[in-house]
């Protein structure tokens, strides 16, 4: 079974059925009842056209849900006579969908949501560790955004940023451990920067290609995470690099910084360094205090902070750190790197055990146990 192609054709068939004057969300319900059939029928009788056959299952689905609602029989007159399949069409309705998600009557944080599990494929779950949720609260969330646009006309254009939004978080989703979800966000992001003349649109696909660039290198052979300063450099993808700075470089040139374009500057200033002791650690400070000014957020403070420590020592690294607030995730790792950098190694073997407690992801849990005990065996006489 094709997962992948089935997350690949599912933003296609809801942009199908919406096209044909579905509602958003019994398009969205119609399609994943047929992706379903399709996880059931498909291992032992595989369609030749995936495509035609989850548009034909969809629509079928679609109009029984229509018939049994009596309420609706004069949109069940309008609808009853199905269109025939036809031919697969090569359009690609995805990036439709992100603005169609993006509507304006949803707060930025429900449109998120709703793109990110109706048309990047992501699950409850995912979106719920995204959002460090539980899985009932986004559920309920993302029933209340279907909700909401039940009735709204779907022909009003959506929101850029909640769309650059979405797109950054399926790439992050993708790169915590699924290639093809990152590719689908890149192919996107560089399908909308080719429609949308707007540098934070082009620094989003600069970020994305400068981080997508490293994936190589990011695990060893066994699979265990290798943080940035440890990681092989001749395995990045410097075609990918080089493609990413030049969009950068593009869009810096317009003078209209933005978020998206400060981060893509500190992931290049990652991918310039032949090694990691090359970086210019005092460039990065300048562009994390870029970033702060347009995003404040906890996380930027804390990767300053950080990066302070490496431009300007440990100690100044730590005193940053120390005026953030004590419940933040990653805080109690930032800080064991950086007394493992001034030379306290208990103090940093205790944190990095107390940083795995709050790990996001086995991977990250499992690199913190292995510093802890690292630093623990080099402390025994």
């Amino acid at each position: 079974m094709n997962e992948a192609l089935l997350r690949q054709l599912t933003p296609v068939v809801i942009g199908v059925l919406v096209r044909r004057g579905a509602d958003f969300a019994s398009a969205e319900d119609a399609v994943q009842e047929a992706v379903v059939s399709a996880l059931r029928t498909w291992p032992t009788n595989t369609p030749d056209d995936a495509r035609a056959w989850l548009v034909t299952t969809a629509w079928r689905k679609y109009l029984d849900q229509m018939r049994s609602e009596a309420s609706r029989r004069e949109r069940e007159v309008a609808v009853a006579v199905e269109p025939p399949a036809g031919p697969a069409i090569e359009t690609d309705d995805s990036l439709w969908l992100y603005f169609l998600c993006a509507h304006p009557a949803l707060s930025p944080s429900s449109a998120v949501a709703l793109t990110l599990r109706a048309v990047g494929g992501l699950t409850t779950k995912q979106i719920a560790s995204a959002y460090l949720v539980p899985e009932a609260t986004m559920a309920q969330r993302i029933s209340r955004a279907k909700a909401r646009i039940a009735g709204e006309p779907l022909d009003r254009p959506g929101d850029l940023a909640t769309v650059l939004r979405v797109l950054y978080l399926v790439f992050n989703e993708g790169y915590g451990g699924d290639v093809d979800l990152a590719a689908e966000a890149v192919r996107l992001t560089r399908q909308l920067a080719a429609q949308i003349d707007e540098p934070e649109v082009s620094g989003l696909l600069a970020l994305m290609l400068l981080h997508h660039a490293r994936r190589a290198s990011r695990t060893d052979s066994e699979g265990r995470l290798v943080p940035l300063s440890e990681q092989d450099r001749s395995l990045w993808d410097t075609k990918l690099i080089a493609d990413g700075v030049g969009i950068l470089q593009a869009a810096l040139a317009r003078d209209r910084l933005g978020e998206y374009q400060a981060q893509a500057a500190i992931a290049a200033l990652h991918a310039d360094a032949q090694t990691a002791a090359e970086t210019d650690w005092v460039q990065m400070v300048e562009w994390y205090d870029e970033l702060l000014r347009r995003n404040g957020s906890p996380v930027v403070q804390l990767n300053r902070a950080v990066a302070i420590g490496e431009a300007d020592g440990p100690q100044a690294g730590l005193a940053e750190l120390a005026l953030l607030d004590s419940g933040l995730p990653r805080l109690a790792a930032a800080m064991a790197y950086l007394h493992e950098r001034a030379g306290d190694l208990d103090i940093a073997a205790d944190l990095y055990a107390e940083a795995t407690r709050v790990a996001t992801n086995t991977l990250e849990r499992d690199h913190l146990t292995r510093r802890a005990a690292q630093l623990r065996q080099r402390l025994r006489p």
